[in-house]
């Protein structure tokens, strides 16, 4: 199965410095950071392996990524922005 990958530095390219910055000044950023690797580790990782999972479970794991990377979103533009 081709599996797309999801890490910050390709989904992100214009913030690159701003995330350098951010996991290294920001606690919360960090956390999320970590947080949304983790789970995009384990998304994939299901994905390339096939493994059996109900579409429930893998959704929700998406959607929660989704969720990270929204909120990792706002705080790289505001951070960009000086806000």
């Amino acid at each position: 199965m081709q599996v797309e990958h999801h890490d910050l530095h390709h989904e992100f390219p214009e913030y690159l410095d701003s995330i350098h910055q951010l996991k290294t000044s920001s606690e919360q950023f960090g956390q999320l950071y970590d947080e949304y690797h983790e789970l995009t580790r384990e998304v994939e990782r299901l994905e390339e392996e096939d493994l059996p999972i109900d579409d429930f479970t893998i959704e929700n794991m998406k959607k929660k990524r989704v969720w990270l990377k929204d909120q990792m979103y706002r705080m790289l533009f505001a951070y960009q922005n000086g806000s």
